[in-house]
């Protein structure tokens, strides 16, 4: 793996077409699929271990995120290393979702449960491998350049152990999570709404789980997960209405486990080792900003942070990077300055309104449910429906996996179908 020296400082100021700050899912998958597009990619991560990892996550790839993988080539890498296809199954008060039924090998899209501890490292590597590409660990971004009357973003400042040096590009991409500093750099503003859950989780081995699947309890408005991962390790998640965070502060320990004891059909929890601390945090908001400004671009959670409950960042931080990719390899790749400044505004134009049509509405419906509240009537009646149908819980994961929007999840004829199903249900009840 290229190391924090492998481009010298004396380098001529512009042997790159884009620099992206952050090395973790979105960037790799942008830097790989940019540079096998041609185009010449410095990768700047802050981090000098190139194993670092992130900790705090749901440790699952939603199933729209495997044809990104696909193009990737990591599919083949993450099975081998363990990773546990993410099928599942999700508790509500009318009983258990079951998309796969009685048929557990029913033809559904899947994605994976892997640990980052895995999967950062394997993705980061295959970055460091690909042609085209410059992984340059230990080099934390420390402002912007900027050029013409629209202050377009024309590269950036980053200092490492070697000094500060200036890495000027046609594009700069903010890859560096929720919190990210290039889009402090450039001024994007972030919108933000609040998240009335907090949140813990920790590490089991060999906690049992009823057909070796995931787990996901809806209790309105309380919230837990058990992903089982590779190498036998299941991240075991408890979501809380902050009405309850007194008492964790309290005893974390006791609290997080008798959470877990008193979930319906609950793991067994006592009987598995705990093989990390219980870690977690107690305010976690979504954010949303807008992906591009002139001669930037933003993937992954520095373009939109969603509720931790749906485990859908991993997912969206490697199809954001595959959008950008597609939209402004062709730009940032043209032959003169000028040319390529004109077509990388389009492109970005182009990414921005791809992003917004495929995230914006999924980001609404997150938002709304991040207030901690019974469900809505219509969420009522889809998971209702889906307690007492295969067909409609196969629905339902299509949307959860982020393979259909919600216009499609709560179109005409769904809505008919869980209605048809709950009608069937009340008049098979009043017969008996």
């Amino acid at each position: 793996m290229n190391r924090p020296d492998s481009v010298p400082p004396g380098k001529a100021a512009r042997d790159h077409d884009v620099v992206i700050s952050g090395a973790s899912l979105a960037g790799c998958a942008a830097a790989i699929l940019l540079a096998r597009r041609g185009v010449r990619v410095a990768l700047l991560e802050r981090r000098s271990d190139p194993n670092a990892h992130k900790a705090l996550c749901t440790h699952s790839l939603t199933a729209c995120a495997h044809p990104v993988l696909s193009e990737l080539g990591l599919v083949t890498a993450l099975e081998e290393a363990g990773a546990v296809p993410n099928k599942g199954r999700w508790h509500t008060r009318w009983g258990w979702i079951e998309p796969w039924g009685a048929a557990s090998d029913a033809d559904l899209p899947i994605g994976y449960n892997v640990r980052r501890s895995t999967l950062d490292p394997l993705i980061r590597s295959l970055a460091a491998e690909t042609p085209g590409v410059d992984l340059l660990l230990g080099h934390r971004v420390t402002g912007l350049l900027r050029e013409g009357a629209d202050a377009r973003v024309v590269g950036v400042r980053a200092a490492s152990a070697d000094g500060e040096r200036e890495f000027r590009a046609r594009l700069v991409v903010g890859a560096d999570g929720k919190d990210s500093v290039v889009a402090k750099y450039a001024g994007v503003p972030v919108r933000e709404h609040k998240n009335g859950r907090f949140g813990y989780l920790a590490h089991y081995r060999n906690l049992p789980l009823r057909d070796g699947i995931s787990h996901t309890w809806f209790l309105e408005p309380d919230m837990a997960y058990a992903f089982p991962n590779d190498d036998g390790v299941t991240v075991l998640a408890v979501l809380p209405d902050k009405k309850r965070l007194p008492a964790f502060r309290e005893d974390l320990e006791g609290s997080f486990l008798d959470f877990v004891r008193a979930l319906p059909g609950a793991p067994d929890v006592d009987a598995a080792e705990r093989v990390t601390k219980i870690t977690g945090t107690v305010d976690y908001p979504l954010h949303s900003r807008r992906p591009t400004a002139p001669g930037l671009a933003l993937v992954g959670d520095a373009a939109l942070t969603c509720d931790p409950l749906w485990g859908v960042g991993c997912g969206w931080a490697l199809q954001s990077a595959q959008w950008l990719a597609r939209a402004v390899a062709p730009a940032v790749a043209g032959r003169t300055y000028a040319d390529r400044t004109e077509r990388t505004d389009k492109a970005l134009a182009v990414y921005a309104r791809h992003h917004g049509r495929r995230l914006r509405g999924h980001q609404f419906i997150a938002a709304d449910f991040a207030v901690p509240r019974p469900f809505n009537p219509v969420e009522r009646l889809m998971f209702s429906a889906a307690a007492r149908d295969t067909e409609v819980a196969q629905h339902m994961h299509q949307f959860a996996s982020r393979l259909i929007g919600p216009a499609r999840f709560l179109s005409p004829a769904a809505l008919a179908k869980a209605s048809v199903v709950n009608l069937r249900h009340r008049r098979a009840g009043a017969g008996t």
